[in-house]
């Protein structure tokens, strides 16, 4: 599949270039898919497609032996999606995570308590959520989206990481 891709390079005030691509083929593949998975989950199983539930799931206190195979199966597809996108590719997409381990803690912590607090991630409030008119996935998500934004602002602008 061709792919379009324009690239911009942005300079901020620290002299830092920023690069984004625009990939608008490949990110309406990607969200074609992800809206196809979490229907097929709905209409097969009765299930959500929200990650925090499908790995609640199969954790303790509150493993669900009948969800279990299922829910394996879903994780697994996740994490092996990367190697076989490879394979099909030759490449692995580039991802930038900070090897600071004290932000990567805080930042599980709180996207944890987050998912808790709201009763349900962003995959499960942002896809299926939003696309039941849930009011509450609404409200969810723009919580989910602002507290982003702030975030990177203060990472960024304030901290200087």
């Amino acid at each position: 599949m061709s792919n379009i891709r324009f690239r911009n390079v942005i300079l901020n005030k620290r002299n830092l270039i920023l690069e984004t691509e625009f990939t608008p083929i490949s990110s309406l593949a990607g969200g074609a898919l992800i809206g196809l998975s979490a229907v097929m989950l709905m209409l097969t199983q009765g299930k959500i497609a929200g990650i925090s539930g499908i790995v609640s799931r199969i954790l303790p206190p509150s493993i669900d032996k009948k969800e279990f195979p299922q829910s394996i199966l879903f994780i697994i597809g996740l994490l092996i999606a990367g190697p076989i996108w490879y394979v099909f590719f030759g490449e692995i997409p580039s991802q930038t995570v900070s090897n600071n381990l004290v932000i990567l803690s805080s930042a599980g912590l709180l996207v944890g308590f987050g998912a808790v607090l709201g009763n349900g991630c962003t995959s499960g409030h942002g896809v299926c959520g939003l696309s039941r008119a849930s009011i509450r996935s609404l409200v969810a998500t723009i919580t989910f989206m602002l507290t982003g934004f702030i975030t990177v602002f203060i990472l960024r602008n304030i901290m200087g990481l």
